[in-house]
């Protein structure tokens, strides 16, 4: 068998030598050709195909990382801009701060917050981190730069609970800056405030800002309250009396002072003749 093989192998050789297969290798290539070139094109395009399932795979993949990326970023810039807008309340507060030398503050983040209606009553109060452990009593005024907020009603080891000026349990003594008319201002039930008491003998304006007067010392003079909007005056009552509309917007609060020490004011010195007794937390 061997030899067999052997001998073919020369025949083959020499007939090759001699150019007699050179018609039986044009007849194969012509045969193999086209098969060689639709292997060619699949070996091609299954090149290509694994070429793209690779390039899929590496751009899931980057695709993956940039989300991460985005994510990251996106929990950066939130806690950016936070930053920025604490920033700002801080710069307000210690400006205030600065404004008033003579209070002493201590400060509060509001933590929880009720401003609706009560089956039995209207409640507007909010609840402040700092307490009894910071120096917070009941009765303390609570401001931010705009204006009053409210006074302390109830105290914990490190919480407060703050009644609101809108609350119609309110009452706080406050005079127009402009006229300089005393009177006292109670919440309504809608959110706004009516200023009472007030002479007959002053005039007072549309657009004309109400301040804390001060009396009674339980709350420092000169703190924002609201804005007059509507004045209702008749001949006929003894006293007229004012919508007055807050400064303060009480859905944003985020961050106040409580006011724990402030120099009250001289009573000799203010006309108190006609306003009753306010200022009760």
């Amino acid at each position: 068998m061997l030899i067999l093989l052997v001998f073919v192998t020369l025949i083959g050789i020499v007939l090759n030598e001699a150019g007699y297969l050179e018609p039986i290798e044009g007849l194969v290539l012509r045969l193999i050709s086209p098969l060689q070139a639709r292997l060619a094109t699949i070996v091609e395009t299954s090149g290509g195909l694994f070429r793209a399932v690779r390039d899929l795979r590496d751009l899931r993949q980057r695709n993956a990382e940039l989300e991460e990326q985005y994510a990251q970023l996106l929990i950066e810039n939130v806690a950016l801009k936070e930053a920025v807008q604490e920033n700002v309340e801080l710069r307000a507060l210690l400006s205030f701060r600065e404004q008033h030398p003579g209070f002493q503050f201590v400060g509060g983040e509001v933590k929880a917050r009720v401003i609706g209606r009560d089956p039995s009553n209207f409640l507007r109060y909010l609840i402040i981190d700092a307490g009894k452990a910071q120096g917070v009593e009941k009765g303390m005024s609570v401001v931010v730069p705009r204006g009053l907020v409210g006074r302390i009603q109830s105290v914990g080891s490190n919480w407060a609970k703050v009644l609101l000026i809108t609350d119609p349990r309110s009452s706080v003594s406050v005079l127009s800056q402009a006229s300089r008319a005393t009177g006292q201002v109670q919440g309504l039930v809608d959110g706004d405030l009516v200023m009472k008491y007030i002479s007959q003998e002053k005039v007072i304006n549309k657009g004309d800002i109400v301040i804390t007067s001060g009396l009674g010392g339980n709350l420092p003079k000169g703190l924002v309250v609201g804005q007059i909007t509507a004045v209702e005056q008749r001949d006929s009552d003894l006293f007229q009396q004012a919508t007055v509309r807050p400064t303060v917007d009480f859905y944003r609060l985020e961050k106040v002072l409580v006011i724990a020490a402030f120099e009250p004011v001289d009573v000799t010195d203010e006309d108190q003749s006609i306003v009753p007794d306010a200022d009760e937390p």
